[in-house]
């Protein structure tokens, strides 16, 4: 299953409500949504920076994380932004793929 790495930043509301829950609560909401999904959750973890949480998680692909990136985003608690992950084998196998490409001007 494709592997995907959710950063969130969360908003004013976003941190009131997890002011209120507590992270615990919000991972276990977290771990239900991706599982709802057909996925599985591989970590999360809270941090300082520019973003406030790291999730790494299974999903069946492309179409389920926009859907969860979309539909967590448009609620206005956090803001999401999606990072497609690969494994080793996968870099190999896009290494092996002939691109037929010429620079601008080349």
């Amino acid at each position: 299953m494709p592997k995907y790495l959710f950063k969130v930043k969360l908003t004013p509301d976003g941190l009131k409500g997890l002011l209120k829950e507590g992270g615990s609560a919000r991972r276990d909401v977290v771990g239900r949504m991706i599982e709802g999904l057909g996925g599985r959750v591989e970590t999360m973890y809270w941090a300082f920076g520019d973003d406030d949480v790291y999730v790494t998680a299974e999903l069946p692909g492309n179409t389920s994380a926009a859907a969860l990136g979309m539909v967590v985003s448009a609620v206005g608690g956090v803001r999401t932004s999606t990072v497609v992950l690969l494994s080793a084998e996968e870099v190999d196998e896009a290494v092996r793929q002939r691109v037929d490409y010429r620079a601008p001007g080349a």
